[in-house]
């Protein structure tokens, strides 16, 4: 199980970060949103990897540690705020740019 994590981790992280590097804001936006899973697959797996245990103290003697779940859906609500703050602003800048490329610049605009 360990091993499925780290890859679905590295893959996230990284087509998040490729996504991000790209120069379309679509594609910066989907990159932020696939880095933020891959954060919250990180902070969920720093709990300890482990089936069939409950995540409640005291009711049996190998629980869950709670934190880790804490943090990941304190991490989802944010991420989800700041997901949707991006889209509005990539929106807007869409709309008033005329252009989704990230600088507000036509690429081909130097070949015509």
């Amino acid at each position: 199980m360990e091993l499925v994590v780290a890859i679905t981790l590295g893959v996230l992280t990284s087509t998040g970060v490729y996504l991000m590097l790209r120069a379309r804001t679509f594609s910066v936006v989907l990159g932020l949103t696939l880095l933020s899973h891959g954060v919250n697959l990180f902070l969920f797996s720093m709990g300890r990897l482990t089936t069939a245990s409950p995540a409640v103290i005291g009711l049996v003697e190998n629980y869950t540690d709670p934190l880790p779940q804490a943090l990941v859906l304190t991490a989802i609500v944010i991420s989800f705020s700041m997901t949707a703050f991006v889209v509005v602003l990539a929106l807007k800048a869409a709309v008033e740019l005329r252009s989704d490329h990230v600088d507000g610049e036509d690429p081909n605009e130097d070949r015509q």
